[in-house]
């Protein structure tokens, strides 16, 4: 029974409201017709393209789009059943009045076979989507993501290599992470970190009073807080250790989490008490000795910006020139009116070069072995008078590493210039004294 509405059917599937191209399952593909949608997206007429072969029309953009495409025609060939290609890239010019040039375009197509009644393939269908915006999406979110894991490795590395005891800490004050030097310190594993205040002996005894209350007054007031306190290592000594809590808030202004670094100070401590001892005179000597390293352990504020408050000289160079990546106000302040960052070590420090630094920040670059000095001297100059002062440090150079491969180094250095000179005027006095 005829339609009482006859139907163009032609007109309607070039009306189709997507990209549709009717291709002829001879080898050269040639096209039999189009969607208006696909012209307009393709930016040829029909009469430029119908009856020509596919890859005439429409040049492939290179050889391995050609064989993908080529090889679906195949698939429906051979199988009379729809093929998805996996995604290409197609690029196309842009309009004039878009500033021309090419686009970079990325396309999805799949291509169903049209059969007759007798089931032989007559022609091709194929629909093409432009997925652009996703595929581009998702390929900015994946190097996003890249780039966030390889942050977070880098800073993880940087935080476990740091040459002090780290731990974070819930809102309530219960610890929940400990680097590597709090374990190796107390021998203790994570699970059983969990409580530490509360472990038995951990703190010495005629501390572990105090320290309580002072860690339940500072956590309820949400301020923070430092402490010295007698800790046990692991082998069942005590140390004098001095730590900092610092309280961390988000952007409402709530505690959210808690910051902990702690050093070990017992030798200071030890070296102080016998200065006092040995001479009164000495005693004002030893007391800024020891407070110019307590004041410097104060720096450190909170985990975000701990390597900034570090109460030591932190900085990372990148790269085989040691190009000055990061550096903390400590060591910025031993070379003050040097612009640092972005420059290498030899450049702003030539000194450096003068010592051998530079030959030990290439062998660690190069053997991706660490360096460790006690008590290194380093000669200071000031650039504008030329004059040099000598410092004392204990140094450390971690090589620093991204896929395997060392791409800068880590450094670490504690100023331990005044208690060289103590020990010095303690080693002079007794000298004299005999």
């Amino acid at each position: 029974m005829a339609s009482a509405f006859p139907v163009d059917y032609q007109q309607l599937f070039r009306a189709l409201p997507e990209n549709f191209l009717l291709i002829a399952p001879d080898a050269e593909a040639t096209i039999v017709d189009n969607t208006d949608s696909h012209a307009a997206v393709s930016l040829k007429s029909r009469d430029e393209v119908v009856g020509k072969p596919l890859f005439e029309a429409y040049p492939a953009t290179n050889e391995e789009s050609a064989a993908i495409m080529q090889d679906s025609h195949e698939h429906v060939r051979q199988h009379l059943q729809p093929h998805t290609m996996p995604l290409i890239r197609y690029d196309l010019e842009r309009p004039a009045a878009q500033g021309g040039g090419l686009q970079e375009l990325y396309w999805q197509a799949t291509h169903y076979p049209i059969l007759d009644e007798q089931g032989r393939l007559q022609f091709i269908l194929q629909r093409t989507q432009d997925v652009t915006e996703q595929h581009l999406a998702a390929r900015e979110a994946t190097r996003v993501a890249q780039e966030l894991a390889e942050t977070q490795q880098r800073n993880t590395f940087i935080l476990e290599n740091l040459p002090v005891m780290v731990w974070t800490n819930r809102a309530d004050g219960t610890p929940d992470y400990y680097n590597p030097r709090w374990e190796n310190f107390t021998g203790l594993t994570l699970a059983a970190n969990a409580e530490w205040q509360e472990t038995p002996g951990l703190i010495h005894p005629d501390d572990a009073e105090r320290i309580a209350t002072e860690v339940s007054q500072a956590v309820g007031a949400g301020h923070e807080y430092q402490l010295e306190f007698r800790l046990r290592r692991h082998d069942g000594q005590y140390r004098w250790v001095l730590a900092r809590n610092v309280p961390r808030h988000n952007e409402q202004g709530e505690l959210v989490m808690w910051v902990g670094s702690g050093t070990d100070i017992h030798d200071q401590k030890l070296l102080v008490q016998e200065l006092l001892e040995t001479n009164e005179q000495q005693a004002l000597l030893s007391e800024q000795t020891y407070q110019a390293q307590r004041q410097a352990q104060y720096q450190r504020e909170s985990l975000y910006d701990l390597f900034m408050q570090a109460p030591a000289l932190i900085s990372l160079a990148r790269g085989p020139e040691h190009r000055h990546e990061f550096v903390n106000p400590p060591y910025q302040a031993l070379f003050p009116g040097r612009e640092l960052l972005g420059r290498s070590v030899a450049e702003v420090i030539p000194e450096a070069e003068n010592q051998g630094f530079i030959a030990i920040l290439d062998q660690v670059y190069q053997s991706g072995e660490p360096f460790f000095g006690q008590e290194v001297p380093f000669l200071v100059s000031d650039p504008q008078t030329g004059d040099s002062t000598e410092r004392f440090f204990n140094v450390t150079y971690q090589p620093v590493r991204e896929n395997g491969q060392v791409v800068g180094i880590s450094h670490f250095s504690y100023d331990v210039t005044e208690l060289v000179l103590a020990r010095r005027a303690l080693a002079d006095f007794r000298s004299g004294a005999q």
